[in-house]
């Protein structure tokens, strides 16, 4: 793939040892130990596990786009960020999760749904992926049904307004960041 060298393979780290050190309902931490490929071993190398997220870039039949706004404790701060979620168990599959968690934060639904990216927020740290869809033409088909530990505000934006913010730093969540600098670079 470079463009004067020959792909060198990489070969997995072994894993040596593992335990957890949290168990939590969103809070995962388990110690490895590991051994590279050419022996040297990192006795401590910490892994978070999450389940798969999702993240959704929608469109209403006018154009806006659904933007939310809440507070981010681990930042301190209030941002503009995409409708977002987790893959219950529940869910047949990232996309059935994408579809419940508009609906649910947001009330919008129906539409045209595409996968349009897979991402990792962390693959140093982080075990799990983020699976985003791009869903047009979505409309208000029913109120809202937040769970007790949301408090999110719904905005419907023009795209120039979401992009603006993606420019001034408004939009600071990398994993919602990063689709929606795709979606930009594709819809100039």
């Amino acid at each position: 793939m470079g463009l004067y060298m020959e792909k060198q393979k990489i070969e997995n780290w072994k894993v040596l040892r593992s335990e957890y050190i949290a168990r939590e309902p969103w809070f995962t931490a388990r110690r490895d130990e590991v051994q590279l490929p050419n022996g040297n071993v990192i006795p401590t190398y910490y892994v978070l596990e999450y389940p798969a997220w999702i993240c959704v870039i929608a469109l209403t039949k006018e154009g806006g786009m659904i933007m939310e706004r809440q507070y981010r404790h681990g930042i301190g701060r209030v941002d503009y960020e995409l409708c977002a979620g987790v893959v219950d168990p529940t869910d047949a599959s990232p996309l059935e999760a994408a579809k419940r968690e508009l609906l649910e934060e947001t009330g919008f639904g129906n539409g045209e749904w595409q996968s349009y990216m897979i991402i990792s927020a962390n693959p140093g740290t982080h075990n799990n992926l983020t699976y985003c869809f791009l869903a047009t033409g979505v409309e208000k088909v029913m109120e809202r049904h937040l769970e007790p530990t949301e408090d999110i505000v719904v905005e419907v934006l023009r795209p120039e307004q979401v992009r603006t913010l993606l420019l001034k730093n408004e939009i600071i969540q990398a994993t919602h960041a990063a689709p929606l600098w795709k979606y930009f670079a594709e819809n100039r």
